[in-house]
């Protein structure tokens, strides 16, 4: 199973979520999150996104953030038909987006696949049915530019299967297929 994870404006902008500091991580998301985690086994990003996280959480360790152990041991497979600027430990290049590379990992990947940013991933994913679970944590602000999680490249159904609200503000939607 892929499960993605997303912090959204109101508006639709995921792009550098430095725009969510000011509200705060609630430790109830924080909950949810690492409840995603848990199940995981590999994590997939898309080469930007990995270039973003590896600087960030390499250096981390569990006193400094309590899921640092999952981002730095967990296996990672990065999505790009370039090599990443950066390296981490425990990562492999899949090579450029193909759905049916994707498949093949997804059912040879005993628990889930944790997803984070990499937008445009994602959104391929989407469109050719890959995501199982999108898990939007969407912040009471509508930031009116950047760059939108949401493409038009298409209509897209699914189905809510469950929700939160957390005490600042936040809202989490977790999506699965229609």
């Amino acid at each position: 199973m892929i499960a993605v994870h997303e912090f959204i404006s109101l508006d639709g902008v995921y792009e550098n979520p430095t725009w969510t500091m000011p509200f705060g991580f609630d430790p109830a998301m924080g909950e949810t999150i690492g409840a995603i985690c848990a199940r995981s086994t590999r994590i997939m990003l898309g080469r930007k996104t990995f270039e973003a996280f590896a600087p960030a959480w390499s250096t981390r360790t569990a006193e400094d953030d309590p899921g640092a152990p999952f981002f730095n041991e967990t296996e990672k497979l990065v999505v790009a038909g370039t090599e990443p600027a950066v390296e981490w430990q425990n990562s492999t290049v899949v090579g450029p987006y193909d759905p049916a590379t994707i498949r093949r990992i997804k059912d040879e990947t005993d628990g889930d696949i944790y997803i984070s940013g990499s937008g445009t991933l994602v959104r391929a994913l989407l469109a050719d049915g890959l995501v199982d679970e999108l898990h939007l944590f969407v912040y009471p602000i509508a930031l009116g530019s950047g760059e939108r999680f949401w493409s038009d490249s298409g209509e897209l159904t699914l189905r809510l299967q469950a929700s939160n609200i957390y005490d600042n503000g936040v809202v989490h939607l977790n999506y699965g297929p229609a």
